[in-house]
């Protein structure tokens, strides 16, 4: 018998007579729910659960559930990896042991991938983005599976339709560094865990550029003044000097995304 899926957050439970030991994770009825397959279900919430993030966590207002790939593992020892076929170096993540985690994720979930998307952390994958998020927010939830070693079997992911999105064009040890990271960019897009809708509006990348610089007090620091036009209270001014700075940082820092905004793509 496989462990249970650890849940994180405020749960609506349902009246049943089976016992609870018996039950399968009680559902979170209306908040976006993260699924992560993982070999370090220990790892999370993580950062998650702190700041706005950990806050809405624990409100309920999107739910946490990790299901740790181990027990879904073969033999004995519950091996979850085997030498790549063809030979070299590393392990690879047996199709097996993955379908039985991904079987049991997909439990109560639609086959829609639009509602609910179903991810593989890859460095080879499409890389993750502002848009991206976006997209991820508004289904119903999404089921990350994290991989190590030298990755998981390729027939898995034909199976079963997996999207696969990296991080950057770097390698990490293990995809739970970037599912942490993927899931905060996506839950502070859904409706109230900012509490401030317009926080999203006008942050980098949100126009398809970088954003702004920001001040705050003191009014002088070190010798270096706040630009007179934002104390000047002309809301005109202060929106053209802010889209100014956030055309001339986009030019300067990030050609690529510049281009992008320039051909309207």
């Amino acid at each position: 018998m496989t462990d249970k899926p650890k849940s994180h957050g405020r749960l609506a439970m349902r009246p049943t007579l089976q016992p609870r030991s018996l039950m399968d994770a009680p559902e979170l009825r209306g908040s976006w729910v993260a699924k992560v397959i993982t070999l370090f279900p220990e790892a999370f919430p993580g950062v998650l659960g702190e700041s706005l993030t950990g806050r809405a966590l624990k409100h309920g207002a999107w739910r946490l559930e990790t299901i740790d790939l181990r027990p879904f593992g073969e033999g004995k020892h519950r091996n979850v990896d085997d030498t790549p076929a063809g030979g070299g170096a590393g392990m690879v993540l047996r199709a097996d042991v993955l379908s039985r985690a991904l079987d049991r994720a997909a439990e109560g979930t639609p086959a829609d991938r639009a509602r609910w998307p179903v991810v593989y952390l890859s460095p080879r994958g499409r890389r993750f983005d502002q848009a991206t998020a976006r997209r991820w927010s508004r289904a119903e939830g999404i089921t990350m599976l994290c991989g190590r070693f030298e990755g998981v079997d390729e027939r898995v992911l034909e199976e079963y339709g997996i999207e696969e999105v990296s991080l950057g064009d770097f390698v990490l040890t293990g995809g739970e560094i970037a599912a942490q990271a993927m899931i905060d960019a996506t839950v502070r897009l859904r409706p109230g865990i900012l509490g401030n809708a317009a926080s999203t509006e006008e942050e980098s990348h949100a126009s398809g550029l970088l954003e702004h610089p920001q001040y705050t007090r003191p009014a002088e620091w070190r010798g270096r003044p706040i630009p007179p036009v934002l104390l000047s209270g002309n809301h005109a001014a202060i929106e053209q000097w802010r889209r100014e700075q956030s055309e001339k940082i986009t030019r300067e820092r990030r050609p690529d995304l510049w281009n992008k905004h320039e051909s309207g793509d």
